[in-house]
C-alpha cells in the first residue's frame, strides 16, 4: 500500500486583519471545530493546518447541492442527471407484485469518477496590532491565499482592510487569491440582543451591500459573512479559497516546486507546512500576553 500523505497538494493561507476581528478563532473554528471565547492576543504568527477536498467529484456535488437545495438525492457522491435519478429512484412493482431486477448504473458511474483530490490548507494566524505589523507583512510572502477578516460591529475594522489589501498585494504574489471576511455575524444579526444577553439590538455597522460593492471594486474573489461562534459560512470562507487555488493549479498557474508560489505538491515538501515550516495545533500559550479575542 503507498505510505504517501493524505494530500495532493498544500497551499499558505494568511488570516490579515485588524486585532479583535476574530481571525484566530475562525482558524480555531476550522482546524478544531470549537470556538474560544477569550484568545491570547497573537504576537508574530500562529499555525494551523486542515485537510479539504478539492476538485470534482466533491466540487461537483457543492454546486449541485447550492442549486438544487431543496432537493434531496439518495447517493452521497453523485449529483445525478435524470436518467440515473429514474433508475436509482424506488422501483413500480410489475402487475404481479414483484419489482424489476435491480440496476446498477450508479455503481459503473462511480467507477469512472477521477479520485478525490485533498488540499492540506496550512494556516498562517497573524497579528492584528500595529506593534507587530512589520513582523507579519513578512510573512505574506509564498501566500497563495488571504482571508481578508475585518468585524462586523465594528466600522473601523472595515475600514483598514484597504489599507491591509494594499501591505498585502505589495508583498505576496501579484495572483494570491483573497475573499474579505465580515466576521461576527452572530453580532449582526435582529436577534444577536437575544442571543448574548445585551441591549441594543443588531450590532452591525457595515452592511453587506457596502462589503459586497468594496469587494468587487478591489478586485477580491468574494464577500463572505462568518460567526466564529456559531460556526456559520467558515468552512465556505476557506474553502472558496481552497477551491480558486486548485483551479489555479489545474490552469498551470503555479510552478509547485517553487516555494514562493504558495502550493507545493507531495513530493514538494514533508507534511509541514509551505517553505518549510511545520504548522502546529492553535492552543491558548501562556507565553503569549493576554488579551481579547483576536
Amino acid at each position: 500500500m503507498s505510505s504517501g500523505p493524505p494530500w495532493d497538494y498544500i497551499a499558505k493561507l494568511v488570516c490579515i486583519g485588524d486585532s479583535g476581528c476574530g481571525k484566530s478563532s475562525l482558524t480555531i473554528r476550522l482546524c478544531e471545530g470549537r470556538f474560544v471565547t477569550h484568545h491570547d492576543v497573537t504576537i508574530g504568527v500562529e499555525f494551523g493546518s486542515r485537510i479539504v477536498p478539492v476538485g470534482p467529484p466533491h466540487s461537483d456535488k457543492s454546486e449541485f447541492l447550492a442549486a438544487n437545495s431543496t432537493s434531496a438525492l439518495s447517493s452521497p457522491d453523485l449529483s445525478l442527471d435524470d436518467d440515473d435519478a429514474a433508475k436509482t429512484a424506488p422501483a413500480i412493482p410489475e402487475p404481479n407484485g414483484l419489482p424489476p431486477p435491480p440496476k446498477k448504473p450508479v455503481a459503473a458511474a462511480v467507477e469512472q469518477l477521477p479520485p478525490q483530490k485533498h488540499m492540506k490548507l496550512s494556516l498562517w494566524d497573524t497579528a492584528g496590532q500595529e506593534t507587530y505589523k512589520s513582523v507579519t507583512r513578512s510573512y505574506f510572502r509564498g501566500a497563495s491565499g488571504a482571508l481578508l477578516v475585518f468585524d462586523l460591529s465594528r466600522k473601523q475594522t472595515f475600514q483598514h482592510v484597504t489599507d491591509w489589501l494594499a501591505d498585502l498585494r505589495q508583498i505576496a504574489e501579484p495572483d494570491i487569491v483573497v475573499v474579505l471576511v465580515g466576521n461576527k455575524a452572530d453580532l449582526a444579526s435582529p436577534n444577536s440582543a437575544e442571543e448574548d444577553g445585551s441591549a441594543g439590538g443588531n450590532k452591525r455597522e457595515v452592511t453587506r451591500e457596502e462589503a459586497e460593492e468594496w469587494a468587487r471594486r478591489n478586485g477580491v474573489l468574494e464577500y463572505v459573512e462568518t460567526s466564529a461562534k456559531s460556526g456559520e459560512n467558515v468552512e465556505k470562507a476557506f474553502m472558496r479559497v481552497a477551491e480558486r487555488i486548485y483551479q489555479n493549479i489545474q490552469a498551470g498557474k503555479y510552478d509547485l516546486n517553487d516555494r514562493r508560489s504558495g502550493v507545493k505538491g507531495p513530493s514538494a515538501g514533508g507534511v509541514g507546512g509551505v517553505g518549510g515550516n511545520r504548522p502546529v495545533r492553535l492552543s491558548n500559550d501562556p507565553k503569549n500576553v493576554s488579551g481579547g479575542c483576536c
